[in-house]
């Protein structure tokens, strides 16, 4: 059984063009938020309760984020039985660099990983126009699913593939997860009462360039594969740190 979830939420066209590449390998189950939570991160819900929502059989809609909808999914929607895989995706918009961190997609794919269960995060660029073209990305996301259904992921290890806007594509490269530099404008306003409030308006970032970086690879027309670990610890870094002698006197 495969677990489908994304974060551009249920009625997302990506949802639709994931669960094409994946429903022919096996028995495909969604578990997918009901609107889009783009930038939610891996954010798990513990303020308040979720709601679940059987849409079909094995198809349902959370009131949550994507870490929650592939928890309730291996907790308690998938019968006891746990997924081969969890697919996420396709995001609108790639997740690259250090868009990692902030995004839905990529946390719904780190939350199977940390839940011992193979699995990727699908992002697709968008044009000029903001829109993103699916079906182009579908038959290499069929291929790296029935992969790692073959052949599985390290411990702590999970997929993040992003695919270019232009298609055909020029090939496949295996990448590391780049760098950018950020600046976040948050604009304030007044609400009708007079109070401020601030608004994330747009985010600028420029990829610092690194040669085989996943930014790299999309900038290039190629679709970028990269392996990231679910352990953020930076083993060089142990033993210096260690050379600090830290004490509490």
């Amino acid at each position: 059984m495969i677990l489908v979830t994304n974060d551009d939420g249920y009625d997302a066209p990506g949802l639709v063009a994931l669960l094409e590449a994946v429903s022919v390998l096996d028995e495909a189950v969604v578990v997918a938020p009901d609107r889009e939570r783009s930038g939610a991160g891996h954010a798990l819900t513990l303020s308040r309760p979720l709601r679940v929502y059987r849409v079909a059989e094995q198809r349902y809609r959370v009131d949550g984020t994507p870490t929650d909808c592939v928890h309730l999914a291996v907790d308690r929607l998938t019968g006891g039985r746990l997924p081969r895989l969890v697919a996420s995706g396709m995001n609108r918009g790639l997740n690259v660099g250090d868009d990692v961190t902030y995004s839905g997609t990529v946390a719904g794919a780190l939350e199977g990983t940390l839940l011992h269960v193979p699995s990727i995060a699908f992002s697709v660029a968008v044009d000029e126009d903001g829109r993103a073209d699916y079906a182009p990305a579908v038959p290499l996301a069929r291929r790296l699913c029935a992969t790692v259904l073959e052949q599985g992921l390290a411990p702590g290890v999970m997929l993040n593939v992003n695919f270019p806007a232009a298609s055909p594509y020029r090939g496949v490269r295996i990448t590391r997860q780049g760098t950018r530099t950020y600046r976040a404008t948050a604009v304030e306003r007044n609400d009708p009462s007079g109070r401020p409030y601030f608004w994330i308006d747009s985010v600028s970032a420029t990829p610092t360039g690194e040669p085989d970086g996943d930014h790299t690879a999309i900038r290039d027309g190629y679709v970028s594969v990269s392996p990231l670990s679910s352990n953020l610890t930076h083993e060089a870094s142990l033993a210096r740190i260690e050379a600090w002698r830290l004490r509490l006197d």
